[in-house]
């Protein structure tokens, strides 16, 4: 499926009345407005404050297929930080979790899409029980299992023995015991499924995911990864990806979605496949697994059209790659990237720009950030991975930081409630690089005070530069 063609007013719907344009249209047809006068959005590609130096020694990266289904990479010395396209983010449908809904608070009851009604407890007052071991560093983790095979769903796990009386203590009554089903035996309440909360450490990685406080499932999933690159030096990933909620499935789309990614950036890396045209591939592989959760769909004997999968399972994706001094980003969708340098004293940055009604309307000069971002149309998303996605536009950007800091990758669920760069380098806990585990349970603490509206995916990376090769300030 082509992309539509962009309108030369940059709009797809009139400022003033929301009527869809056509392409060339110099009045609105319902209204009358003079588009025209709307300005057109410069060309000029966001430059993230992060240092960019020279390239390091890495092979150049593999020239592009021509059969490819989007755009070429880049190299570390060809940009100061644009998206792998250089071009304006296209124009394209929008697809959207639906209008936001105020938060609950905790213990309040809330209902999920063709499930029964079961409270919302507030996961940080759960009662831990002995944290699983920690994966070896080399297998890539995400924040549910993987299906044994592609098209069975993971399964459910049985809820974990608590201590002395063998089942863990209700986190809605604090009073009775979770039988074998996973049901208290004093108020009856569903407990919070593994998938609710999950975590993982690595070496030079850690990542975080809750459910939040308001919706019945976590629709979010993540990867983590430690591995080294051909000449022995360490490479860490981290892949972030966030459900479409109005989709189906929008679970196994996050899942599928990050457990391909990562393990095609997990193989890649130790070949020596540049680490930009590795993320790449890894959105690809991605977008494929998606795609293939409507492909499972259209099997079972109900109707579909093969050229178009309506509401098909649907994620948004965004990654990192740290190794041999660079530090790579790539996404589609509107799940982010920060860079918080360990000296607050330095600017931090957002390194990925959002696929978003918002971040069009920016764009188009119609609205600033802030007006955009209050809108409730804001999180309308213009990219994502699914079978009735537009063509796959992958965005890969490489970065060389001068200094040590931490890199942040994470779903809107933790950026609503610290939006700007300065906002999350303010609830980003100042030993982060050494407390990575740590530091992402604080910030889903910040997300979670401030409403714990969506789901909630933090994965951080440390960044350390060797002192004697760092640059100046």
């Amino acid at each position: 499926m082509s992309q539509k063609p962009k309108p030369s007013h940059g709009l797809t719907a009139c400022p003033d009345c929301t009527e869809p344009l056509e392409p060339g249209d110099r009045f609105c047809g319902a209204c009358g407005y003079d588009l025209t006068a709307v300005p057109v959005a410069g060309a000029e590609p966001d430059r993230p404050t992060v240092v960019i130096g020279a390239p390091v020694a890495w092979p150049d990266a593999p020239p592009r297929d021509p059969g490819s289904l989007s755009t070429l990479t880049q190299h570390p010395g060809d940009l100061p930080g644009t998206d792998s396209g250089g071009r304006d983010l296209p124009t394209m449908a929008v697809r959207t979790d639906g209008p936001s809904v105020p938060p609950v608070a905790a213990g309040e009851t809330t209902t999920g899409s063709g499930d029964f009604e079961l409270a919302a407890p507030d996961p940080r007052t759960a009662v831990r029980t002995e944290p699983a071991p920690p994966a070896p560093a080399a297998t890539p983790a995400t924040s549910a299992p993987a299906p044994a095979a592609p098209a069975a769903p993971a399964p459910a796990p049985a809820p974990a023995p608590g201590p002395a009386s063998g089942s863990a203590l209700c986190v809605a009554c604090r009073a009775g015991r979770v039988d074998t089903d996973g049901y208290c035996e004093n108020c009856g309440h569903a407990q919070p499924r593994e998938r609710d909360h999950m975590e993982r450490e690595l070496e030079g990685v850690a990542a975080v995911s809750d459910r939040g406080l308001r919706h019945h499932r976590n629709e979010d999933a993540f990867a983590v990864s430690a591995t080294t690159l051909p000449d022995g030096s360490p490479a860490t990933l981290a892949i972030v990806c966030d459900g479409v909620s109005s989709a189906t499935r929008p679970d196994e789309a996050s899942a599928a979605a990050a457990e391909a990614a990562g393990a095609s950036l997990h193989a890649a890396l130790p070949r020596g496949v540049h680490p930009q045209q590795a993320m790449h591939e890894a959105i690809v592989a991605a977008a494929e697994a998606v795609n293939s959760l409507a492909e499972e769909d259209g099997q079972d004997g109900s109707e579909h059209d093969p050229h178009h999968h309506r509401n098909a399972p649907a994620c948004t994706i965004v990654g990192s790659v740290v190794a041999d001094g660079l530090l790579i980003v790539g996404w589609v969708g509107d799940s982010r990237v920060y860079w918080v340098p360990d000296d607050r004293s330095t600017p931090p940055a957002r390194l990925t720009e959002d696929d978003s009604w918002a971040a069009q309307m920016v764009a188009a000069g119609l609205m600033n950030e802030a007006e955009a971002y209050a809108d409730e149309r804001a999180h309308a998303i213009t990219g994502w991975l699914g079978a009735d996605a537009y063509e796959l536009e992958p965005h890969t950007a490489a970065f060389k930081p001068d200094r040590s800091g931490v890199v942040v990758v994470c779903t809107d669920g933790l950026w609503n409630y610290a939006e700007g760069a300065d906002d999350m380098a303010r609830v980003v806990p100042a030993d982060a690089s050494d407390r990575p585990l740590h530091s992402a349970q604080v910030l889903v603490g910040h997300a979670l005070d401030g409403g714990g509206h969506d789901n909630i995916t933090v994965a951080l990376v440390p960044f350390t530069v060797d002192p004697q090769g760092a640059g100046s300030a």
